[in-house]
């Protein structure tokens, strides 16, 4: 038998090795169950893989984020088979790995019930026990549709293939590559086959390599997403390299779980969802709105101090502009429907810059006037498909905090450079403070407007921008609007998830599409630059993601009560309303529980209510003209003078500091 030369990178690390013809990568291997596949040209393949002369081999350990993939891709696959096991009637859709888990898709005549998932996933680990090989076979279109001539859904993904991937997502998971595979599940002992699957694979060597997965829960799902075609049922799951690792992403989510801004909104008072203005739309309640409006103010004040110019629009419009903008092309799907009145179409506001636009071409504007910085908080309206919407998070209706900036090409790198040290010092005034940078950019997608020339030059402003702050700088190839490219600052919170804030965008077309213009020192007529830029992206979303980040425990300046009087006994409450008509003075939000409780429900009652302040008094508060501090952690402050006591809330409040 023949030897073959083979050279296996460890990172920066290369090792010539000479193998016997049909050695496998698992053989390269042996013993190491950390490794689940290989890399060989650039592409994924399973440890059955028998290398060439000079392949280079790269080994994919189960930790990486191909080997996740992997894994859940092939927690997927028992997935499936077990659920085909219990319910043979069950029509296979489409099953991909996703962030922490899989999911897959069934037609089935009876929605899953919990204890369903029970059951499959019981079935799993006994399938997952038996050690079955997942085995990989090419084989013909012809073939492929005898095969699973049963199967609808992989009948039509056959049809599609090349186009699959764009067709339905997750789809490339099973016809991405150039030719058509189909996974094997076989018997460890007998080699008999178990359950077959359309797949591009790679996949496990056995399914004792799944160290450790759950069932999550089940939903309706489209089929290719779309509303049009069958609604089938998708079971989500999870899978992790240890059993360790799954304990803490469950006990990750029963925490994200306890901070959810909807359940934490319900529970404070703070805003609903009322089914009688619909999916997506949200009312604030006063206390929610006491949490807004801070956020607002101080949002204006800074802006203020920044030089922004604050204007108002509409919120309909005649068609024809948003056909001027080039986003009734590019984006009629997340608009609603038109209004037709007066024989004209009338659209509900989606973005606010095209009416910018108007407000900056109303007059004539001179080089002295630039950079021109106007401010919204403008109201928009987006068609979110009923599946995505999510609380505030994702939502039909909401309020931007909508900036856009006109310059001259001169001005614009200083006021990029500017305008992301804004954005991410007034996030951090908001308390996040854990950042990285994402530039999108164009590809060779036809949905982009411009030329490559100002493409080029406004990505490059933006990297030089972006870079300047110091932060990790991420590339998001083809994530570009259809305008411009943008920076995207992503934020993690407390518990370490990650999301999108600030946008910020540099667009050489809406100028042009609006035949913006201003008189240039030397007298000539030149085009701006336009700069998009979101700071909270919608303040719903934003309110969101602040809910969660501190659990509903606000810092002091924008909780909705900041101190709540406790009273010992009835007597003290005429102390304690005085205490708080202080406070009221000094612009500082205070209530007084007057009501029947006990003291100490009164104080459980502040807890749950998350007050940062509870001031307490008694006999001895009262004779000594003080009061004391109960604070949400528990800990306690006593005989503080009333004057000392009202100068700590508020100092609280000034720095904007956690209690």
């Amino acid at each position: 038998m023949s030897d073959v030369r083979v050279i296996i990178q460890r990172d920066s690390e290369r090792e010539e090795r000479v193998v016997a013809t049909g050695t496998t990568t698992a053989g390269l291997f042996t013993g190491d169950r950390s490794i689940v596949a290989v890399r060989v040209g650039g592409q994924l393949k399973d440890l059955a893989y028998q290398p060439a002369e000079g392949d280079e081999i790269e080994p994919v350990e189960i930790t990486s984020q191909d080997g996740l993939d992997i894994l859940r891709h092939s927690t997927a696959h028992v997935m499936a088979q077990a659920v085909q096991e219990l319910f043979p009637e069950a029509k296979l859709g489409i099953g991909p790995p996703i962030k922490d888990g899989f999911y897959y898709d069934f037609d089935v005549e009876t929605p899953f019930h919990p204890d369903d998932l029970k059951r499959i996933e019981k079935k799993m680990q006994e399938i997952q026990k038996r050690g079955q090989r997942f085995s990989r076979r090419a084989v013909t279109d012809e073939a492929a549709r005898e095969e699973l001539s049963a199967e609808p859904y992989k009948l039509e993904l056959i049809g599609l293939k090349g186009s699959a991937a764009d067709a339905a997502e997750g789809a490339s998971a099973e016809v991405g590559a150039g030719e058509l595979t189909i996974y094997d599940n076989l018997d460890a002992k007998t080699g008999e086959l178990c359950w077959k699957d359309l797949c591009r694979g790679p996949h496990l060597p056995t399914t004792r390599y799944i160290p450790a997965f759950k069932l999550m829960r089940s939903a309706a799902a489209y089929w290719r997403g779309s509303e049009k075609n069958p609604q089938l049922q998708r079971i989500y799951g999870t899978a992790w390299p240890t059993k360790d690792e799954l304990k803490a992403y469950l006990d990750f989510l029963a925490e994200a779980e306890k901070r959810d801004h909807r359940k934490l909104g319900a529970e404070l008072d703070l805003f609903s969802f009322p089914d009688e203005l619909g999916s997506g739309l949200a009312v604030f309640h006063p206390k929610g709105g006491v949490i807004r409006k801070e956020m607002e103010q101080y949002s204006r004040k800074r802006h203020e101090e920044a030089g922004y110019e604050f204007v108002n629009t509409p919120h309909i419009t005649k068609a024809r502009l948003f056909e001027t903008s080039g986003h009734l092309p590019h984006y009629m799907d997340g608009m609603f429907p038109p209004m037709e009145f007066e024989g004209q179409d009338y659209y509900l506001k989606a973005m606010n810059c095209p009416m910018h636009n108007l407000v900056f071409r109303a007059r004539g504007r001179s080089y002295r006037e630039l950079p021109l910085r106007l401010f919204e908080f403008g109201t928009v309206y987006r068609y979110e498909k009923s599946g995505v919407v999510h609380g505030l998070t994702r939502a039909r209706g909401f309020t931007q905090d909508d900036s856009h900036i006109y310059c001259t090409k001169e001005q614009m790198a200083d006021e990029l450079d500017n305008l992301l040290t804004f954005v991410l010092d007034l996030l951090r005034d908001y308390g996040l403070s854990d950042f990285y940078l994402e530039l999108s950019t164009r590809d060779d997608s036809d949905k982009f407007m411009g030329s490559d020339d100002q493409w080029e030059e406004a990505t490059e402003e933006l990297r030089k921008a972006a870079e300047k702050q110091g932060l990790e700088l991420v590339m998001d190839p083809g994530g570009a609007a259809f305008y411009g490219p943008k920076i995207s600052v992503q934020a993690r919170d407390a518990i370490g998830r990650t999301w999108q804030m600030s946008t910020i965008q540099v667009d050489f077309n809406q100028p042009a599409r609006f035949e913006l213009e201003y008189t240039a020192a030397d007298g000539s007529r030149q085009q701006p630059v336009m700069i998009h830029r979101a700071l909270f992206g919608s303040i719903e979303r934003f309110f969101a993601v602040l809910l969660e980040h501190y659990a509903g425990a606000f810092p002091v300046w924008l909780a909705p009560v900041q101190a709540v009087g406790i009273p010992i006994g009835d007597t003290h409450v005429p102390y304690l309303e005085e205490f708080a008509a202080q406070a009221k003075a000094k612009g500082l939000r205070m209530e007084v529980d007057s009501s029947s409780d006990r003291m100490q429900k009164k104080i459980r009652n502040a807890q749950k209510s998350k007050i940062p302040f509870m001031v307490i008094a008694g006999d001895e508060d009262v004779a000594n003209g003080a009061v004391s501090f109960r604070y949400r952690d528990g800990s306690q402050k006593n005989g503080i003078p009333i004057d000392e006591a009202l100068a700590e809330i508020a100092d609280a409040v000034e720095r904007r500091i956690q209690v």
